[in-house]
């Protein structure tokens, strides 16, 4: 009589990893087979019967699984098996990898467990019937009497599931995963193994599990015997030794290779091999495919990996290892230690595909340089690919490359500093050109991503200038923004984050701008107005350095040259002068524009130059046309004022001019 807290136990189970509801079944399928072995049966038979709803689906296919009959011609329940079945933990199999636990298994997602076994003992034949109790006993409803049959073996059924259900419903899938799961008994026993059979109750689909690695089975599953090998590891106490078998799954239910470690000839884990090698991520093909015939065949592979470090070191479940499964301290080996050594047997398995696929990664890196980021043209030939997904995105691209940026100016940076703290003259002298190569190499990558950055800044500036579908020109908020962003200055839009280059390259250089948004001491607010610096003397707010204000204005937009207008552009710009020479004006940041008598003051009238703008600047403002026609040009002496207004076709113009050889060098 056992006094065990049984379904405590079942609800300690570890659900998921590798417990899950075809653990019940693979147990049972276990224990037939080794009490065959027990028993030592030349012609071993495990019959597996799936149990249904007796309705099935409306459509008329096979209805849902709600059990497993499983009937062996084995040992049977003899008094010595049946008193390990009622023992919490049993010893009884421990050769043959038994945890004395398995059996509680079927409870976690089965409302019943019964049992009828023949089992000989004494000269006499004996039928022993019971259930697996849920409370405090784990045989309960037992009954054993003497029997007239003369063949011993067990019938095993686990019925009702429990909170879920059995997503498989063809016999063929169900199959499938049971092989998956067994293959190592299979290929451990060979010939040795008992005939297991899968059958629907009324036997009208049978299937026989052996086959598929023995004739027509041969089909589904083949073995790479090219990839068979094995590996050591060291662990802590010492060094232990792994097996490897790869197999190639055809019409595979799943899409992705995997590496499965096992314990005493069972599944436990299954890990996808992509993890370790990117290439494995998509299914193969063998033979050629034809799109009429489709001769060619998919397939996945699968390695198997089986030694004595997982045979002692299994949970109780069965579902997982007591080992870490990234690093482990105590133990010394990891999961993912082993998972990685073995998939270097899987590339043998496939090895051309493999070289393949890593080419087509490489081109597709190559090309999306090429086509979307030029600048990375320096790091190809130092990039590595193997780690890179095998159908990478484009973000997954550029994340590599910024990667392998990063590394080559760390190197640099530290080789600079190695090279700086040396007292050699000689380590100078040999080493500096290799340096100074090291850190030229990563000043171009910069430099050719900020020209084919403003290559798409032109594209952009250009398109803003086009009449839209509705017939209407972009606002002057629309190109302002490309140029520089409203409501911004200085200190909140950095060097990269404008593009006054468009207008004048000096003013990428200044110690303050400001944008859209009015000065201390005023409430006007020009669209632009640089505190310009050349580069030699750009820190300083001294009175000689130019200020320069701009004033844009939407294209086609001529509204301005009215009398009544109060946004004469011209007049806008020289109001602003005179203000900040009269000292009305501080910055944002609340300094004094120092302004002397002989400050220089440039303005900028961005507009687009019909017939009447070009009369309204003739006639009216006293301005000269440039020698290209697209711009026009006044000196207003008293003010120290130069002022140019251009049209939005030569701003584009002169950028593009300005950078057309370094977008034909780039090819861009």
């Amino acid at each position: 009589m056992s006094n065990v807290n049984i379904q405590r136990a079942i609800d300690n189970i570890r659900a998921g990893s590798g417990v899950n509801i075809y653990t019940p079944v693979v147990e049972i399928i276990v224990n037939a087979i080794q009490a065959i072995e027990i028993a030592n049966v030349k012609d071993g038979l495990v019959e597996i019967v799936v149990n249904r709803e007796k309705q099935g689906d409306l459509d008329g296919s096979a209805g849902e699984v709600c059990g497993f009959t499983v009937s062996d011609n084995g040992i049977g329940f003899n008094t010595s098996n049946r008193n390990s079945f009622d023992t919490l933990y049993s010893d009884h199999k421990i050769s043959q990898g038994g945890k004395g636990f398995g059996r509680f298994t079927c409870l976690k997602y089965f409302d019943t467990y019964t049992v009828e076994s023949i089992y000989e003992e004494g000269g006499q034949y004996f039928c022993r019937c019971f259930q697996m109790g849920r409370q405090k006993d784990i045989i309960i409803n037992e009954s054993n009497t003497v029997t007239d049959r003369q063949l011993s073996g067990s019938t095993v059924r686990i019925s009702t599931l429990r909170y879920t259900r059995f997503i498989d419903k063809q016999l063929f899938t169900i199959a499938r995963v049971l092989v998956e799961r067994l293959l190592p008994y299979f290929f451990d026993n060979g010939e040795g193994l008992p005939k297991v059979v899968l059958r629907e109750e009324d036997e009208s689909e049978v299937i026989t599990l052996n086959s598929y690695l023995q004739g027509q089975g041969g089909e589904l599953i083949q073995e790479v015997f090219k990839a068979t090998g094995d590996f050591q590891l060291t662990a802590v106490d010492c060094e232990h030794q792994f097996f490897v078998k790869v197999f190639k799954f055809y019409s595979p239910r799943e899409k992705t290779s995997k590496v499965s470690l096992v314990a005493h000839r069972r599944e436990v884990t299954s890990t996808s091999l992509h993890k370790f090698i990117p290439e494995f991520v998509d299914e193969f093909c063998e033979g050629e495919r034809d799109e009429i015939s489709e001769v060619g065949k998919n397939f996945i592979i699968k390695v198997y990996v089986s030694g004595c470090y997982m045979d002692e070191h299994v949970s109780l479940e069965r579902g997982g290892f007591e080992f870490q499964k990234d690093s482990d301290l105590n133990f010394g080996i990891a999961q993912t230690d082993i998972e990685k050594a073995a998939a270097a047997y899987a590339v043998k398995a496939v090895s051309e595909d493999v070289e393949a696929r890593k080419e087509k990664k490489a081109r597709r890196l190559k090309d999306y340089v090429e086509s979307r980021a030029p600048w990375h043209k320096g790091l190809l030939k130092n990039i590595n690919v193997a780690d890179l997904a095998y159908n990478a995105t484009e973000e997954q691209l550029e994340s590599k490359l910024q990667s392998a940026k990063f590394h080559q100016e760390v190197k640099a940076r530290r080789a600079v500093k190695k090279l700086l703290s040396s007292e050699g003259v000689d380590d100078l002298k040999s080493k500096a050109s290799e340096i100074v190569q090291m850190v030229s190499d990563t000043s171009k990558n910069d430099l050719v991503h900020y020209i084919a950055m403003r290559r798409s800044v032109i594209d952009i500036f250009e398109k803003s200038l086009q009449m839209g579908s509705d017939g209407q020109y972009s606002s002057e908020g629309v190109v302002h923004d490309i140029i520089f962003p409203r409501k911004g200055n200085t200190d909140e839009t950095p060097f990269d984050a404008h593009n006054l280059w468009l207008i004048d390259e000096r003013l990428n250089f200044t110690e303050y701008l400001a944008s859209d948004i009015p000065l201390r001491g005023n409430s006007d607010r020009p669209d632009l107005l640089a505190f310009d610096h050349s580069v030699v003397f750009r820190g300083e707010n001294e009175p000689s350095n130019p200020v320069t204000v701009f004033e844009f204005k939407r294209p086609q937009r001529d509204d301005f040259i009215n009398p009544s207008s109060n946004e004469d552009p011209v007049q806008q710009v020289i109001r602003y002068v005179r203000k900040i020479r009269d000292g009305v004006f501080k910055t944002p940041r609340g300094r004094e524009i120092q302004i002397g008598s002989n400050t220089p003051f440039y303005g900028y009238v961005v507009c687009d130059l019909n017939k009447k703008v070009k009369v309204w600047l003739e006639e009216e403002k006293n301005f000269k046309p440039m020698p290209d026609q697209q711009g026009y040009f006044h000196w207003h002496d008293n003010l120290n004022l130069y002022t140019e207004v251009i049209s939005w076709d030569k701003v584009l113009k002169d950028a593009t001019m300005r950078n057309k050889i370094f977008f034909h060098q780039l090819n861009i």
